[in-house]
């Protein structure tokens, strides 16, 4: 069976249709010299019941969080995603939609985005938020670029507990950007003091809550120094589901709020498709990237929705919009707001409390192995330990034993030999009391 389903006499119509004699002559301004006299030496078509055949066992070799007590975090987080939520999005009006180039007769497509919109200024506590970006990574980046337009300054401070993935794409915007991103060193111990490095050349502080290292802090003193020297506090969550215990960057003062959407809603996917969050006060609300859906009357008085700002790259202010991002991420900002609505307020708390419990018995747990140190003294659902030897090949051993083991630090900070021995882990509503079992006694075992 192929996948194109044309019969010899539907070819030779097509051809007879534009007057050629055969499907060669469509090639005949191509050099002889530059055709292949024979067929290249790949293998044959297949058709879809051994295509699908030999993609599961290509797939069957990865070890997948969905068939291992997985700990993996750093980032991206295994949460359940309620079943009605892939089947609301895979409705042919959501799927197949696109950026609402015409948005007045998109209606749809800007009340979901509005309703998502009214939920990220919700639990980040924030006075407006756009309609998504990519991921959180790029979040962050865009949203530093904006503290340089509000400030009209050129150096981002970027804390030791901010992800290297972000510090890593701020720092390549920076280099084409034309402004400085100064990365302090890496703060396994959440002790860091950014306050002291602020100074009238500063645009902005970016943080990371809770950190790349698992620890949660009180931003409310970094954000009155900044408010002070003129600049403007960043805070980066990668964990939305934190915000359901943790308080929300907006109740500490923070300017920016750029985070991961990718835990509600949305499976770990290999790495993406992701969705960035964005919100910001409104009194920054011109310098935000993105799109920004509105609500309003017409001329009957029925609800409806506009886009309220749009200074996007595909109109007509190129060289002077705000972000060069040109589209949001619909589908996924969909599905965070489908699985958002279907907990409410009150199932979002819960789920915060599960995850944040489930890490604590890990850490509980880890912490009675011999030579096993937990570094935290605050947590959300991830945090940190130290091995008595290098963490990479120990995470190898447990993957052997079936078991994802959690994150070397050493996988994302590969030059820092101080770094080495360090292990993330991440717990969740999934992990089981004999998920956490299993860690230790594989743990024991290894070390």
């Amino acid at each position: 069976m192929r996948y194109l389903p044309l019969t010899e006499a539907d070819r030779r119509t097509m051809l007879a249709k534009i007057g050629v004699a055969s499907v060669d002559s469509l090639f005949r301004d191509v050099p002889e010299k530059a055709r292949f006299a024979k067929p290249i030496d790949l293998p044959d078509h297949m058709g879809e019941l051994e295509v699908e055949r030999a993609i599961s066992g290509l797939a069957a070799k990865n070890l997948g969080t969905g068939r291992a007590a997985s700990f993996l975090g750093a980032g991206a987080y295994r949460h359940h995603v309620p079943a009605s939520v892939d089947h609301l999005i895979q409705r042919g009006e959501f799927l197949t939609s696109y950026t609402p180039y015409q948005p007045e007769v998109t209606q749809g497509t800007l009340e979901y985005l509005f309703e998502f919109q009214t939920q990220v200024a919700l639990i980040t506590d924030m006075d407006v938020a756009n309609a998504s970006m990519y991921d959180g990574a790029t979040a962050t980046a865009e949203a530093v670029m904006m503290a340089n337009r509000v400030t009209r300054r050129s150096k981002a401070i970027l804390s030791g507990g901010l992800h290297p993935h972000y510090r890593e794409i701020i720092a390549t915007h920076a280099h084409f950007g034309g402004f400085t991103a100064e990365a302090t060193p890496p703060d396994p111990q959440g002790k860091e003091n950014l306050v002291d490095r602020i100074d009238n050349q500063t645009s902005c502080v970016v943080v990371q809550n809770p950190g790349f290292f698992g620890h949660v802090r009180d931003c409310t003193a970094l954000a009155q120094a900044c408010q002070k020297a003129g600049a403007l506090l960043i805070v980066a969550v990668a964990e939305t589901v934190s915000l359901g215990a943790v308080t929300p960057p907006g109740a500490m003062g923070a300017d920016i709020v750029a985070a991961e959407g990718q835990s509600l809603g949305n499976a770990l996917g290999f790495g993406g498709p992701y969705v960035g969050l964005f919100a910001t006060r409104e009194k920054y609300v011109r310098q935000m990237p993105g799109r920004l859906v509105g609500q309003t009357v017409d001329t009957d008085g029925r609800r409806g929705w506009v886009l309220t700002l749009s200074t996007r790259e595909q109109h007509i202010r190129r060289e002077k919009a705000t972000s060069n991002i040109c589209t949001n991420s619909g589908l996924c900002a969909l599905a965070f707001t489908i699985h958002l609505t279907i907990l409410g307020e009150a199932g979002f708390t819960r789920l915060a409390d599960l995850n944040h419990a489930a890490a604590v018995r890990l850490a509980e747990r880890l912490s009675a192995v011999k030579g096993v140190e937990v570094l935290n003294d605050t947590f959300f659902n991830e945090f940190t330990v130290k091995l008595p030897k290098p963490a990479a090949p120990i995470v190898d051993a447990l993957a052997d034993r079936g078991i994802l083991g959690g994150v070397p630090v050493s996988r994302l900070y590969p030059n820092d030999p101080a770094l080495a021995d360090l292990l993330l882990l991440a717990a969740t509503e999934v992990n089981t009391d004999a998920d956490t079992d299993a860690l230790v006694a594989a743990l024991k075992e290894v070390l």
